[in-house]
């Protein structure tokens, strides 16, 4: 059984998600910098507060939602969690106790996590609408 055409068929699939994964990423590094980064009086504003966290989580579900919806899962769970691990990194690489790894780390899996979990019931709801949605 030649598998070529299926190998072509899966890189012309992921290659097709590229902009997704980068617009997803891009949205992420924007919405941290919006609710994480910087105060309009130039200082930083971490430890975050409770509501800033929420209001990143909130935002970042509409994105999320959108991509899963169109099929982008890629996109929808590679790239915000790219965009938020970078974000991270370079929010806290100025620690010199290299324990912001540890953070990064966590903010990578947590967010692979919960982009896979919104993309499956998303995913799961568009199939139960059918394929008119």
């Amino acid at each position: 059984m030649n598998q070529e055409p299926m190998r072509r068929g899966l890189l012309t699939s992921a290659l097709r998600q590229v902009p997704s994964i980068l617009l997803q990423a891009g949205v992420a590094v924007g919405l941290w910098a919006a609710w994480l980064g910087v105060r309009s009086d130039g200082s930083t504003t971490g430890p975050y507060a409770a509501w800033q966290v929420a209001g990143l989580v909130v935002t970042l579900a509409v994105p999320v939602c959108w991509a899963a919806f169109r099929r982008c899962f890629a996109g929808a769970v590679l790239g915000t969690t790219a965009g938020l691990s970078t974000a991270a990194w370079a929010d806290w690489s100025d620690d010199s106790t290299g324990l912001f790894a540890i953070g990064v780390g966590l903010v990578t899996l947590g967010s692979l996590a919960a982009t896979l979990l919104v993309s499956a019931l998303v995913h799961a709801v568009a199939c139960l609408r059918g394929p008119d949605a």
